[in-house]
Parts: structure tokens; sequence; C-alpha cells
């Protein structure tokens, strides 16, 4: 069995002086965390598996800053790095892989042309195209949803756009499914309702879309503590799990969760 990653998650704000690493609560309360180049290396150094950047501007007049980012990064940094946001086309991943980028993640752009990731497949390989999936649940029962029953009642989740600002009526399970066959060789999941909460992650998404899909599901949104990634793991069928604050802000080292981890029995690299 693969061990199981932990990637640090960092959300860029290019607008910002340096291109600040920033964090919020359910995307929304936004505050500054660092440098994004220092941080990665940081993580690197505790033993991160892979370092996730989301690029929150996602303006393609400044996809040249996140390739000054990305090759910042690589400098110092010597594992896989995940680059997503603003990517419409093969010509915007290409420029970030010639960086060092080792994949990259799309999200709106995949929505809103799903024929991207088999363009992103036939170029790079589906092992270096990501599907994010931003999802929030709708406690309703709906005959044309994937409904999954939970502790707090009967849900389906809904797929959001536009870093969350536009919901756009479409199953989350259904959508995984469907980017897998296309071309997604991973997902990166995101649980608006658990995002910086720090409550652990959503379980019952995590589980549905894990046992939906044949490829990897990376768990992000409500990581607090080392038992909600243990959780996520064993409870939610997880292959990786993904926090920001928790690392950003010093709460809880890589290298102590992953002894906690081993601890457990739960296969980690340490």
């Amino acid at each position: 069995m693969l061990a199981h990653r932990i990637i640090p998650c960092l959300d860029v704000d290019l607008g910002s002086p340096e291109g600040r690493v920033v964090k919020g609560v359910q995307f929304k309360q936004i505050r500054s965390a660092g440098v994004p180049w220092e941080l990665a290396a940081r993580y690197y150094h505790e033993g991160a598996d892979e370092i996730v950047f989301l690029d929150i501007t996602a303006s393609h007049e400044r996809r040249g800053t996140m390739v000054e980012v990305v090759k910042r990064t690589c400098q110092n940094v010597f594992i896989p790095i995940t680059v997503g946001g603003g990517i419409k086309t093969v010509e915007d991943a290409k420029k970030l892989f010639s960086a060092g980028a080792d994949k990259v993640s799309v999200n709106t752009p995949a929505v809103r042309n799903p024929a991207l990731l088999k363009k992103l497949r036939s170029v790079f390989g589906s092992q270096a195209v990501v599907l994010a999936i931003d999802a929030e649940r709708r406690y309703e029962v709906r005959n044309d949803k994937i409904c999954v029953e939970t502790p707090e009642g009967t849900c389906w989740f809904e797929c959001s756009i536009y870093g969350g600002r536009t919901f756009t009526g479409i199953d989350a399970i259904a959508w995984a499914q469907k980017a897998a066959m296309l071309g997604a060789g991973e997902i990166l999941l995101t649980s608006m309702d658990r995002d910086g909460t720090k409550k652990g992650f959503d379980l019952q998404l995590t589980r549905a879309i894990s046992e939906a899909v044949p490829i990897p599901v990376v768990a992000s949104g409500g990581a607090g503590t080392r038992e909600h990634f243990a959780d996520v793991f064993e409870a939610g069928r997880a292959d990786a799990a993904l926090a920001a604050s928790l690392f950003h802000f010093q709460e809880l080292s890589i290298i102590e969760l992953k002894q906690y981890l081993a601890s457990k029995k739960i296969g980690v690299r340490v």
C-alpha cells in the first residue's frame, strides 16, 4: 500500500506584495501567512510529501508572477509541486511545468470546458492533471443527484467555481467520476463547509468521492488536530490530506503529525 501523503497548501495572492500566502475561513476572512517560497522551504525540511500552490487571484495577466513563484521555490524545494488557479489552456500549463511544477490543478476552466482535461492528459499525462473540486453540502433529497447519508441528514454536494463565489448545480460525486474518465489523475477535494474551521475533514464527502473514483483523492478543509488526519485516512479513505492554517501558524508541525500517524500504524513517510 502506498504511504498516505501530507500536503501543505499555500494560497497565493498575487495582487499582494511579494505574492503573499494568505488563509481564510470558509473562503472568507483572509489573513496573511508569509512568503510562498519561504514557507514551502520550511515544509520541505519538515518532511512534507508535496506542496500545493493555489493562485487565488487566478488572473491570466498575473500568470508570469506565479511562474516566478514556482521557479524561486524549486531552487530549494525538491518534492512534487502542484499549481492551480487560472490555468485555461495547455500553454498556461506548459509555462508552469517549464518553471518546475510537477502537476497542474484545474477547477473553473474544467467545469466550463471539460475537454480541457482530455487535452492536458494527452500532452502531459493523467499523472500531471489534478481536478480541484470545491463542494458544499445541500440538505435536500433530489433524484438527479447522488445523495449521501450523514449524521446531520441526507445531503448531496454542490460544486462551486470562481473561488467559491458561484455555485453550479453540478453534483460533486458525479463530476469526479466524469473527470476521472476524461483524464484527471487525481482529485483535490475541498469541503467548503469545513474550510478553515478546524472542526475536522468532511468524512462523508471524502469517503463518497474516494469510493466513487479509481484515482487518488486529496482531502482538504477542516484540519485542526492530529486525530483529524487519522480520521480522514481511515474513515474517509483519503489517499492524502491537505492543510494550510494549521501548518502556516505553527499549531502543528509535519514532523509531529507524521510521528503520530506512524504510532497509529497509518502508513506515512517519516
